[in-house]
């Protein structure tokens, strides 16, 4: 039999780091895994961070997780739903602030999976915390990941689930400050664009039900308008808009408002003229148009408030659940209503 000889690399170790640095191991450990509790300088921060880019040295995440007891994994499921720039930007912060808090943020695909049954898939990756947006988490869930080690499991969407820190995202306010601002302006039959793509009923919903309670007890109308994000579908709504009566819609967000002003226009139907119309998510696109698009500018949570929130949840895993109402909601008025 023929023997092979393989060659294993010599991976440097935090010792190379050390004596290339000209400090202790323990040193090592405290500056590459951000520890604020030691006092260390910034030049043998500085030292420490060049030697081991210098040797290529990267710290070992699984004996980091046992020396802490717990992965430094923050787990955010995908959205199964489209998801805008506003919604992008705060994820993107988000990541930002809990890497600062030497977190390993991981997005995770549950194409599928839905509720308690995603919850089981996420437990498998054992994650010090999970971030779930939108409904669907149950209690048995949130058991689950907390038996599995998740010392903080946050939701954020329209309600609570027990045992979990909420983030209340309140979208009835954002379709009261729509409605709100086109009955000022005079409109008094307002259509409402309820996307027709699956999984953007709890945010569509929501928005319609505060328009509707914005203009409840008023002489205004409110009419249903279901609308799919395609040029043909908003082509087919706005050719029979002139028999609607409708003289005023909020389109959900700016991207259907955009959508659906521009299939408007080439039916000669003028903005704001015949029909005011109003978005969301205040987007610069927006802004670009002609005539300029209102909108509902919409306040996210700071990512830096919910990265130091996951991070007290970590550090007090039996402390009593927080729960924060978010989404603030206020109109920016432009040429378009």
């Amino acid at each position: 039999m023929r023997s092979v000889m393989v060659q294993i690399p010599n991976t440097p170790a935090s010792a190379d780091v050390a004596r290339l640095a000209g400090v202790s191991r323990a040193t090592v450990s405290y500056v590459l895994n951000n520890t604020s509790a030691v006092r260390i300088s910034e030049p043998t921060r500085r030292r420490v961070r060049e030697a081991a880019r210098e040797l290529g040295y990267v710290p070992h995440a699984a004996a980091r997780s046992l020396r802490a007891g717990h992965s430094r994994m923050v787990l955010m499921p995908a959205p199964a739903i489209p998801v805008g720039p506003l919604y992008s930007r705060f994820l993107s912060e988000l990541q930002r602030e809990l890497g600062r808090l030497d977190y390993t943020v991981v997005q995770y695909g549950t194409v599928g999976l839905q509720g308690d049954e995603a919850a089981r898939a996420w437990a498998e990756l054992r994650p010090v915390a999970v971030l779930v947006p939108g409904a669907g988490l149950g209690p048995q869930g949130v058991g689950v990941l907390k038996r599995s080690g998740a010392r903080a499991v946050v939701t954020l969407g329209p309600g609570r689930v027990d045992g979990a820190h909420a983030l209340l995202m309140d979208h009835d306010a954002v379709g009261a400050c729509a409605g709100a601002h086109l009955y000022a302006r005079g409109r008094r039959r307002i259509g409402v664009v309820v996307p027709e793509e699956s999984g953007l009923e709890a945010f569509s919903r929501p928005r319609l039900a505060g328009v509707r309670q914005a203009l409840r007890g008023k002489d205004a109308a409110v009419t249903e308008l279901p609308l799919a994000y395609t040029e043909e579908s908003a082509a087919r709504l706005a050719a029979g808009w002139r028999e609607s009566g409708l003289d005023a819609v909020f389109a959900y967000n700016d991207e259907y408002a955009m959508l659906l002003m521009r299939a408007l226009q080439d039916e000669g139907v003028r903005v704001p003229e015949d029909v005011a119309v109003i978005g969301a998510d205040d987007l610069m696109l927006g802004r670009l148009l002609r005539p300029r698009l209102s909108t509902v500018h919409i306040e996210l949570p700071s990512g830096r408030d919910l990265a130091e929130l996951v991070d007290r949840a970590v550090r007090d895993p039996g402390a009593e659940p927080e729960v924060h109402k978010v989404l603030g909601a206020s109109v920016i008025r432009r040429e378009s209503s």
